[in-house]
């Protein structure tokens, strides 16, 4: 099953993939679409798709979600043939975590349009938030053959690579990044989260402290540079590292998260946890919080209290198959053997509907047999 490690990238992009630099761009998309309509004297007139176009996007920047979705698909139903109406209903369904729809929308705004990076960009988003990291990362990839200098489809395409274990394949990504964007501190910052996982903290403090330098109000880029002093053993500087990075960002569960995360790898247990407390306390439906801490009791043989946590974590992300994998193997330890067999074939099942099983099902396998003894 998938060990523990520093999902640095993922904490910046992909894994959970709630930071929006993808959000961000689907916005750009909203902002310069569905209110702008297609050319200049439809935006004058005051025919019905105009303003249906101008009420969506007053509803959707009032964060009435749902009303705006509504006027788009009737902007639609009058012209089919606008591909970023599509997009802007996309970015719409994404906002509210509806990643199935949103893929059909981009994919309907890609038919239309399919020489536009950023609806590539976007559906790659979608795909990735949903799991299917292979045709994520094709989506990326087609963004990038559409335009070379795409940025965020560049970093992205990164991450995941990065997430498959391919290092030096991201690195050389990271690496054009920051020659696309050398004053854009997240190329920088990511090749030196690559160059953590691959254990060179000395070449990893120098691409960190350059992003340091061009993002100075940026925390996670310090949350690195002390995950890089921990691989050197140097526990007072990666401390200091990691209070400047909430200094300069006292609000960010995230920020508190990777700080977990870091300290967890370097089992730092107890200042792990209250990282982790400290990362749901600002965001109290945090899962990766959650199975952090059920992670850290289960190695320390609190398998009942790791229930629980593991528990709270299938409540809110309640189709990962990690997760009830973890639970079984909890359950196991504590002699709750038939609680343990539905977790697990809820892991199964999981696994199985979301196709490349790959080590994940036999491992399943083999506890299920050892449930059975």
């Amino acid at each position: 099953m998938r060990k523990h490690i520093l999902w640095l990238a993922g904490s910046v992009f992909i894994g959970a993939l709630t930071v929006s630099p993808a959000l961000a761009q689907e916005q750009r998309l909203l902002e310069n679409s569905p209110a702008n309509a297609t050319n200049a004297s439809r935006i004058n007139s005051k025919d019905p798709l105009t303003q249906l176009l101008r009420e969506g996007r007053r509803l959707a920047n009032s964060g009435n979600v749902p009303g705006a979705l509504a006027v788009y698909r009737q902007a639609a139903d009058l012209d089919k043939a606008n591909p970023k109406i599509f997009a802007g209903m996309g970015f719409l369904y994404a906002s509210q975590g509806n990643y199935d729809a949103a893929l059909g929308a981009y994919q309907q705004a890609i038919a239309l349009d399919p020489k536009n990076a950023d609806f590539h960009y976007a559906l790659g988003f979608n795909l990735a938030s949903l799991g299917s990291n292979d045709e994520a990362l094709s989506a990326y990839r087609q963004a990038i053959v559409v335009n070379p200098r795409h940025v965020n489809a560049n970093l992205s395409m990164g991450v995941m690579l990065a997430r498959q274990g391919k290092y030096d394949e991201a690195m050389n990504i990271y690496r054009r990044v920051t020659m696309l964007s050398p004053n854009g501190y997240k190329g920088f910052e990511l090749l030196g989260t690559a160059l953590i996982q691959l254990k060179r903290p000395q070449e990893a403090f120098t691409v960190l402290q350059q992003a340091a330098r061009i993002g100075p109000k940026q925390g996670m880029a310090r949350v690195h540079i002390g995950t890089a002093w921990l691989q050197v053993n140097n526990f007072e500087k990666a401390i200091a590292s990691f209070n400047k990075a909430v200094q300069l960002e006292p609000q960010n569960p995230s920020i508190q998260l990777q700080i977990g995360k870091s300290l967890q790898a370097a089992q730092r247990y107890e200042e792990a946890m209250r990282a982790y407390q400290r990362a749901i306390a600002l965001r109290p439906n945090l899962p990766e919080a959650q199975e952090g801490l059920g992670d850290i009791f289960f190695e320390q043989k609190n398998y009942s209290t790791a229930t629980s946590f593991y528990r709270q974590y299938i409540a809110i992300v309640p189709n990962d198959p990690e997760g009830h994998y973890k639970l079984a193997k909890a359950l196991k330890e504590s002699g709750r053997k038939q609680e343990a067999v539905y977790a697990l074939d809820q892991a199964r099942n999981l696994t199985n509907a979301q196709g490349n099983p790959g080590d994940r099902l036999r491992d399943i396998d083999t506890l299920m047999k050892e449930l059975r003894k």
